[in-house]
């Protein structure tokens, strides 16, 4: 990523709109940087690789990361196909925008089905109630061998969670999927070690440095159109310790438990068994960006059931393969 010299960035000015500080320009070339390192990773993964896949979810993230696709290589010219790994119990809302999105970008998308490694036996799960959504790894790993795939471009981002963290930019997998966080490649002055062999493939994260808030102040800046899940709606829920459980057919209402009809919307969007709305108003990527300047819980600490217990550490998963 190029460094900027902008007297804009270096002596930041006073500027006022109705008695109110405007650092508006100071959020642009902010954002301008980060979609400047995410266009220059895209490309770079286009170059470096033969057969990449961008992990396209119809969330958030991935739209943002698509819509910087988009940017560095046009509508029908982006050079490697869309991938997404269904677990069967998605918010309808966010596939059908997934669709939509690759259609409307001309993109190839390609969807695997955790239920069809239900069927080949690959996957088992423990009980019929149980969360398929850890099990996503064993598909994405069948994924990437169907295809051979070398390089896979997902969304995720450091302030997420601890383990994603402690990722690089360009994350080595050896040839049984699996990350080992001790044994990293550097990164220096966006050199990028992209050695592989055989087997073996890379996880690239070219959002990697962006926050929610960062997400939330492109949106509103690009205007990119979202699943209507993340913007406030009443929707019945449970308050189960502390988390706001939807109320469908896969997550029903336990005994004793008070169904509550509430305003909320999704900070993360993900398989229906784990992932929790919050009680909100926001109708807007502005309101949003407001309501994140005032949380101080993550996003998955916030809405993410299968993260609350150890034996599903995101570390761990990571490990196993999983995105």
């Amino acid at each position: 990523m190029n460094t900027r010299t902008d007297p804009q960035l270096l002596e930041p000015q006073n500027m006022t709109v109705n008695g109110t500080q405007n650092l508006s320009h100071l959020s642009n070339a902010h954002l301008d940087a980060l979609e400047e390192e995410t266009i220059f990773i895209l490309r770079e993964v286009a170059a470096a690789f033969e057969r990449p896949a961008l992990l396209f979810s119809g969330g958030k993230d991935s739209l943002v990361m698509l819509k910087c696709a988009e940017k560095a290589f046009g509508v029908g010219r982006i050079p490697y196909p869309l991938l997404m790994i269904d677990t069967g119990h998605n918010f309808p809302e966010v596939t059908d925008f997934r669709d939509f999105r690759a259609q409307e970008l001309k993109a190839e998308l390609i969807v695997r089905h955790v239920e069809d490694s239900m069927k080949r036996g690959t996957v088992r799960l423990a009980h019929p109630g149980e969360s398929r959504n850890v099990h996503q790894s064993v598909t994405l790993l069948e994924a990437i061998e169907e295809f051979r795939f070398d390089a896979l471009i997902g969304g995720a981002r450091r302030d997420e969670e601890k383990a994603r963290a402690k990722e690089r930019i360009f994350s080595h997998r050896d040839s049984f999927g699996q990350w080992q966080p001790k044994a990293q490649r550097p990164e220096l002055w966006t050199l990028f070690n992209t050695r592989l062999a055989p087997g073996e493939h890379f996880r690239v994260f070219p959002i990697s440095n962006w926050t929610e808030l960062d997400v939330w102040q492109y949106i509103d800046r690009e205007q990119i159109a979202l699943p209507s899940l993340y913007y406030t709606h009443q929707r019945p829920v449970v308050d189960r310790r502390g988390l706001l459980v939807p109320v469908t057919e896969l997550t029903p209402a336990k005994d004793g438990e008070e169904v509550q009809l509430r305003d909320v919307r999704f900070r993360t969007v993900g398989d229906i068994t784990c992932t929790c709305p919050v009680e909100s108003t926001a109708a807007t990527p502005a309101d949003i960006v407001i309501e994140t300047l005032a949380a101080d819980v993550s996003e998955r600490g916030a809405t993410r059931m299968d993260d609350k217990t150890s034996d599903a550490s995101m570390e761990k998963r990571k490990k196993d393969g999983y995105f």
